[in-house]
């Protein structure tokens, strides 16, 4: 990602703390943070903790991991809150590893409130525009956490006043960055939009990049591949919310904007912990203030048809 692309910045005019809402949660709510051994999965999961929920750090760094949730935890115990910590290996894009983490979930919390799908990769530099890791990066940011969510859906506790689930996405995935026109009409037309239309377009663009004909299809310009997987994320969310409106799951995707973290290589207009702090407030909005297939430009929840 380019420091100077606007494409990166997701900054809106109400982009200043708010007061933190009125606990709705106990330290029984159950929090699933993927990616969550450094930067905005860490402080997102921080965050989270030191509000006094039951947090469930996930990253594919055992060791990592668990150092990140021994320092939460012992922050936690310093404040005398009551919500448990926990660490469980996970890797989204490994059907086993998944499936293992569900039974987890299952068999030692009973169940989960929150999910937030934070686990993400990059191969690219802040100026380059490499695909060729395209199918991992595919792997982990869409069908992963595409993946992860399904499988634990079973398990949510289906309160609407709790239950959710805030997809970690980015501006470089909405419909304004596709120029293939035929794409854009499919993705906007809400009715009639399936997963199968979703993985079909992701399908066709790995197939692009394997023959070498990605170039000048209209792909998004900027890190395409994994603006392509928040291309999907997006348009899979949308469905998601659709599918579960009234079932009592709500479902929204959140944009940090320019962050610095690994990813970004250390550039950036905001600290992981600034963008933790608004991810939690998000993930914990008091229940009447609760959308669902919303896109949070930072504060803001925008349609995606609208941007």
């Amino acid at each position: 990602m380019s420091s100077s692309s606007s494409s990166m910045d997701c900054v809106s005019s109400k982009d200043k703390e708010t007061d933190p809402p009125k606990a709705w949660w106990t330290g029984e709510t159950v929090a699933v943070v993927t990616g969550a051994n450094r930067g905005i999965g860490l402080a997102l999961a921080a965050r989270l903790a030191e509000r006094g929920l039951s947090v469930v750090l996930t990253a594919r760094d055992e060791a990592r991991g668990e150092a990140a949730a021994a320092a939460i935890r012992a922050s936690s115990r310093a404040a005398g809150l009551r919500g448990a910590v926990w660490f469980r290996r996970l890797d989204v894009a490994q059907p086993a590893s998944v499936a293992a983490f569900a039974s987890w979930v299952r068999d030692e919390l009973g169940g989960l409130d929150i999910l937030v799908n934070n686990a993400a990769v990059s191969f690219n530099e802040i100026d380059t525009n490499s695909v060729e890791h395209a199918e991992t990066v595919l792997r982990t940011n869409f069908y992963g956490a595409k993946m992860l969510t399904e499988a634990l859906l079973p398990l949510f506790r289906r309160a609407p006043t709790t239950s959710r689930i805030l997809n970690i996405s980015s501006q470089l995935g909405l419909l304004n960055k596709l120029k293939d026109p035929a794409l854009r009409r499919m993705l906007l037309d809400e009715a009639a939009l399936t997963e199968r239309d979703i993985d079909g377009m992701v399908s066709r663009f790995l197939a692009e990049v394997g023959d070498g004909t990605w170039r000048g299809r209209g792909w998004p310009e900027v890190w395409t591949d994994y603006a392509v997987s928040k291309l999907a994320l997006n348009a899979y969310s949308r469905l998601l919310a659709s599918r579960l409106a009234g079932d009592g799951v709500s479902v929204n995707c959140f944009c940090p904007g320019f962050t610095r973290t690994d990813m970004t290589r250390g550039f950036g207009k905001r600290t992981a912990e600034e963008v933790g702090r608004v991810a939690a407030g998000l993930a914990l909005l008091p229940p009447r203030d609760l959308p669902t297939g919303k896109f949070f430009k930072w504060r803001t929840p925008q349609l995606y048809s609208k941007l």
